[in-house]
């Protein structure tokens, strides 16, 4: 359960962070590692979230409140509690601003004067007991306290139980013998799982604390062949209008031999219309050499933590890429069949032909 409480800073000084670059000139992704860096640390259950607020923004608008909002949804008039309700409350203290800073006010000075100041002032005269810096200094402390009084009892749990489990593993090792087929058998097995799974997440991509952020590979990679480099394979193919003119014009001259025909031979266009779709061979094949050439390279990575048992690694690598390429073959084989399909029949009655009628 999440514990949010917030600092409303009453004192509207210049704040020193500010930046003369534009926000546009930065680099694009620097509001997301700050955002993955705080939440490091407040999406933790047992963290208690103090979430700082200038008195001069728009509390409804706080960066800090956002960001809390998300990891603490059920914990958020202002200093009351009622216009965005914390689960620990709002407290309002009055810094020293700059001014008193360059002018050397000392904290006793500055905190007799955050006193003086709430309890002088209409708007928050009949809350001033739970206002200013001594008033969060106790609050701090006494939600500590609680805090770690009410999480005590899970972290011990916690903690027995990885100790009983790592005292049954260490109780299996005292009998532990080097030649027990049993041992070698659940090795074996843990390293193969741990590979399935390893390749499992490089290709479909569910995450990985280790993400390659120098190139694509895996599953990414094999996505860009498909929608990429397939397409521009295919694009690349297509010949020049007036080359493919002429292959017409002779085409129809030939099927015509000594005749001359008022229209357009149907054998002429068969023949060019296949000689077109017969060129989509050579991409489609090509792109499965590319998507088998980046599976064995997964493989050849996964395979790393094997390392120690090189004959089972060898073994193993060989295993999955014996797989792999006879998948290939059968893959290969139904593209081409495919392709055949389009050669064997011209559908000009389909509605995307041009002269559908």
């Amino acid at each position: 359960m999440y514990h949010t409480f917030s600092v409303l800073n009453l004192t509207l000084i210049d704040l020193p962070g500010l930046t003369k670059v534009p926000i546009g000139d930065q680099p694009a992704d620097i509001e997301a590692q700050i955002k993955a860096m705080i939440f490091q640390f407040i999406k933790k259950e047992t963290c208690l979230i103090l979430a700082v607020t200038p008195a001069n923004t728009d509390l409804a608008n706080s960066d800090a409140l956002k960001l809390a909002k998300e990891v603490d949804p059920q914990g958020k008039d202002i200093l009351e509690n009622k216009l965005l309700p914390l689960r620990r409350g709002y407290i309002g203290v009055v810094n020293r601003s700059q001014k008193d800073i360059e002018g050397r006010k000392d904290i006793v000075a500055a905190l007799a004067a955050e006193r003086k100041f709430f309890l002088s002032h209409p708007s928050y005269r009949h809350i001033a007991d739970r206002l200013g810096t001594p008033y969060l200094q106790r609050t701090l402390n006494q939600q500590l306290t609680n805090h770690i009084r009410d999480t005590l009892p899970g972290l011990r749990d916690k903690l027995q139980k990885q100790m009983l489990t790592l005292e049954k593993d260490v109780e299996q090792y005292k009998h532990f013998r080097p030649d027990d087929p049993s041992i070698k058998t659940k090795a074996m097995l843990q390293m193969i799982q741990q590979l399935q799974s390893d390749f499992e997440r490089t290709i479909e991509g569910s995450g990985s604390a280790l993400v390659n952020t120098n190139e694509l590979s895996g599953g990414a990679k094999i996505n860009r062949i498909f929608h990429e480099r397939l397409r521009f394979e295919i694009v690349k193919m297509s010949c020049d209008e007036k080359e493919l003119r002429r292959e017409i014009s002779f085409a129809i001259r030939n099927i015509h031999g000594i005749r001359v025909g008022l229209f357009t031979p149907d054998m002429a266009f068969e023949a060019i219309v296949k000689k077109q779709i017969a060129q989509l061979k050579e991409p489609v094949l090509k792109c499965v050499d590319l998507v088998v050439q980046e599976l064995s390279h997964v493989v050849r990575i996964c395979t790393d933590k094997m390392s120690r048992y090189p004959r089972l690694r060898d073994e193993t690598e060989r295993i999955i890429t014996t797989h792999i390429r006879q998948r290939e073959q059968y893959c290969k084989e139904q593209l081409l069949l495919l392709i055949d399909f389009e050669l064997a029949y011209m559908n000009t009655n389909h509605e995307d032909f041009i002269g559908f009628a």
